[in-house]
């Protein structure tokens, strides 16, 4: 089993940038895939965007595309989530999650074989 803890959320104006991090304990990330989702106060929880168990594919949310960077470091068992250009509409709590042995993409729909952190607020102020 794999324990999962954010850090790295806060209070932003629009336009500037926020490092998400997702640290593991219990089990290396290197046989996992992980996946940030998030969720806005009254919506349904979310896809951001994943990297797949080998660490060489990502998948991102087509309005995340291009302004979002999802990246690992291996030796430190964690997993970023690096944000630039925040809009409002990025206002959430950001979750992490952990699937073994699964591509990026199977990553967008959640399942009970999902491990998750305990998520981080992102406030986006315009």
């Amino acid at each position: 089993q794999v324990q999962l803890a954010e850090s790295g959320g806060g209070l932003v104006q629009a336009g500037d940038s926020l490092r998400l991090s997702c640290a593991a304990s219990g089990r290396t990330f290197s046989n996992y895939a992980v996946g940030w989702f998030r969720q806005a106060p009254g919506k349904e929880r979310e896809f951001v965007a994943a990297m797949n168990w080998r660490g060489d594919s990502t998948y991102y949310e087509d309005s995340v595309k291009g302004r979002f960077t999802i990246s690992r470091d291996v030796a430190k068992n964690t997993v970023y989530l690096q944000m630039n250009s925040l809009k409002p509409e990025d206002t959430a709590v950001y979750y992490c999650a952990a699937r073994l042995w699964a591509t990026a993409q199977a990553m967008g729909v959640i399942t009970n074989r999902d491990y998750w952190g305990q998520g981080t607020q992102v406030t986006v102020s315009s």
